[in-house]
């Protein structure tokens, strides 16, 4: 595969696009950038055209302006469908990437044809939320590595930090190298968000997958049951023996995952629209 070039969105998105097919959208996680999507892009560009980007605060794209709500987060997304005139797009959202993408189905539910959450966050206990509170006061006052090595081992198992040094470091030095005020802005909202809209989730109408990880200390298997459990249809999958960055550690597991989904989305949407295959 022909590495993709990044390109910007008039209103400044970076976002890279390969592959060809029912186009299908990756958002990274706090902290993190396009990049980590590496073994999706690959996994997935035979069969569909897909489209990773930058969050708000992230990588190569603008920062938000201060207090922007997770409804400016989906704009985002909004106005990268519109500049790459796609209509309806199957949506993909990791960890804060996944309330991104929770509150884009909310919010431009016209705009989706499949919903996939990976790893991420619903009803934090509140020992949970008083730990995600307290990393985010250490990143407002020491800037966005100060949870990294404690993040690192949350999200990777020992084997797999062992066994590949250079991509390690190279994580933490995209963490530490997040806009503070794009960052800081972005956990905030990571760590005060997972209900949101709770109540509306029933509303989401498209086929949906919540994924996460059997040792994902932070995204847990009975967080995924329970966001599930709110929107109607939804499916669970919990990946045995995997931590937070599974995308990333296991790409081949999860994309047979992500594929074996999309092909059903695509079938139930092709069914509504009375397209027979």
């Amino acid at each position: 595969m022909i590495r993709p070039t990044a390109e910007t969105t008039p209103a400044g998105t970076s976002y890279l696009a390969t592959g060809q097919g029912h186009p299908v959208i990756l958002i990274h996680g706090v902290g993190l950038n396009k990049e980590m999507w590496g073994g999706q892009m690959v996994g997935l560009a035979p069969y569909y055209s897909v489209i990773a980007y930058d969050m708000l605060g992230h990588g190569a794209s603008p920062r938000p302006a201060p207090g922007t709500s997770l409804g400016g987060y989906a704009d985002q997304l909004l106005e990268l469908l519109d500049h790459l005139q796609i209509p309806q797009a199957i949506v993909i959202g990791f960890s804060m990437g996944g309330l991104v993408a929770r509150a884009f189905a909310l919010h431009h539910p016209t705009r989706l044809c499949g919903l996939v959450v990976l790893n991420s966050v619903f009803n934090r206990s509140a020992e949970q939320r008083a730990g995600v509170i307290a990393r985010t006061a250490q990143a407002a006052e020491h800037g966005p590595d100060a949870n990294a090595e404690a993040a690192l081992s949350r999200w990777f198992s020992r084997e797999y930090q062992a066994a590949n040094p250079a991509q390690i470091a190279a994580i933490r030095q995209t963490l530490a190298s997040n806009d503070p005020q794009g960052y800081l802005t972005t956990y905030e909202l990571f760590a005060t968000q997972d209900m949101y809209r709770a109540d509306d989730l029933g509303h989401i109408q498209v086929p949906t997958l919540i994924a996460t990880g059997e040792l994902d200390p932070g995204s847990t298997p009975l967080m995924a049951r329970q966001l599930a459990e709110r929107i109607p249809g939804a499916q669970v999958a919990v990946l045995d023996e995997q931590r937070h960055m599974m995308p990333v550690e296991s790409p081949r597991l999860v994309n047979q995952v992500l594929l074996d989904f999309l092909a059903h989305a695509l079938t139930t949407q092709n069914h509504a629209k009375g397209i027979v295959a």
